[in-house]
């Protein structure tokens, strides 16, 4: 699956960000300086408000944008898109396309997501693997919800400074406190 970039002009990176994280961080640096421009996609837009997606789509395009200025990366090399929820299929690529600009390359470590792009005809390529174990949006989540403090640690400054203004960490925890009819709690 991993290949390397080939003169790449732009690629996609396709995640829900809930909330944007170290490991996403690192990927969308690792794609700035790859190539020309970075389609930043963020997945599963349509929900928010749920234990496994707690922030709205408009939260973590804020989330995004902000890192990258935090980080002075260049804003100007990322288009950020959102998806609204869809099954994880092949017919979701028809929707890709349609609200982003054109590209030849997916950046993911998602062997699903990886699979139905593969499938489709794209170039998959695998990004540096970064503490996976800890800088995932569950294991974050998780803190959030039990009061652990740690959770700033694993997320840029600006991500923690817009959980906390957005009252984001009650948010959470009431969200995993209650039980939910159609969610579960991870």
């Amino acid at each position: 699956m991993a290949k390397e970039f080939n003169d790449l002009k732009r690629c996609l990176v396709i995640a829900r960000f809930q909330p944007l994280h170290y490991g996403h961080f690192h990927v969308i640096k690792w794609c700035l300086e790859k190539c020309d421009e970075v389609v930043i996609v963020v997945g599963m837009a349509s929900q928010s408000h749920t234990p496994e997606n707690p922030f709205t789509a408009g939260e973590r395009i804020l989330m995004i944008r902000e890192t990258i200025k935090w980080a002075k990366l260049p804003l100007d090399k990322v288009i950020t898109i959102t998806l609204p929820t869809l099954e994880v299929s092949r017919v979701a690529i028809h929707y890709v396309k349609l609200y982003s600009p054109p590209f030849r390359a997916v950046v993911t470590l998602n062997p699903i997501i990886a699979r139905i792009f593969i499938e489709e005809g794209y170039e998959v390529i695998e990004p540096p693997r970064v503490n996976r174990e800890e800088y995932r949006g569950t294991y974050i989540r998780k803190l959030i919800a039990e009061g652990d403090p740690r959770w700033k640690s694993y997320v840029p400054p600006p991500v923690a400074e817009i959980i906390e203004s957005i009252d984001g960490v009650s948010r959470i925890k009431m969200l995993y406190k209650e039980k939910l009819p159609g969610y579960y709690r991870e």
